[in-house]
């Protein structure tokens, strides 16, 4: 599989989050880098040997347009849980060019109703590897789509290492896009 990078210059001071622990800090104006990634509402561009994630609300640092987030979660009135799911499709794991529910990192999904006709939603999420970092900026990525659901009052996100995961739980199609 060939994947193509693109090369960018950061155009002004941005904070980043270092792929795979998460740790955020601040790249300057001028920097070099090439996007390796532009899935989601994400990029995943590697600078001087390390990856680095950048918000996509941060995209003109780099000369983009801010990604729009698809428009599954409200493209259709139906079913809450099918519109959640497909807005967690959303979601991309910044190593992996696959979404997190086709990875098979979502572990449950349960709706709950809430006064004045809201609902809270609870997930479970996980990660590839347990000391991966990234655990919270992928859970608040998924809290903040989720919970532009109109219908949606409040989300929580709980990160769990049991089972652990493992290539099992990946669908048929991240594991054909992946060439395994």
């Amino acid at each position: 599989m060939r994947r193509q990078r693109e090369s960018v210059v950061f155009r002004r001071p941005v904070q980043v989050e270092r792929i795979p622990d998460g740790g955020r800090f601040e790249l300057d104006a001028g920097t070099l880098g090439e996007i390796t990634q532009a899935l989601g509402t994400s990029f995943t561009i590697h600078v001087d040997g390390r990856l680095v994630r950048l918000k996509g609300a941060d995209a003109d640092a780099i000369g983009k347009p801010v990604p729009l987030a698809p428009a599954a979660a409200d493209d259709e009135p139906g079913d809450l849980q099918a519109r959640i799911w497909r807005t967690m499709k959303t979601c991309y794991d910044p190593e992996i060019p696959v979404d997190i529910v086709e990875l098979g990192l979502i572990y449950g999904c349960e709706l709950s109703p809430m006064e004045g006709g809201r609902t809270s939603v609870a997930i479970k999420l996980t990660l590839t590897a347990p000391g991966c970092g990234m655990g919270e900026a992928l859970g608040n990525e998924v809290a903040e789509k989720v919970l532009a659901i109109e219908e949606v009052g409040e989300v929580s996100v709980d990160l769990v290492f049991d089972p652990p995961w493992d290539r099992s739980r990946m669908s048929e199609a991240a594991l054909l896009s992946l060439g395994m």
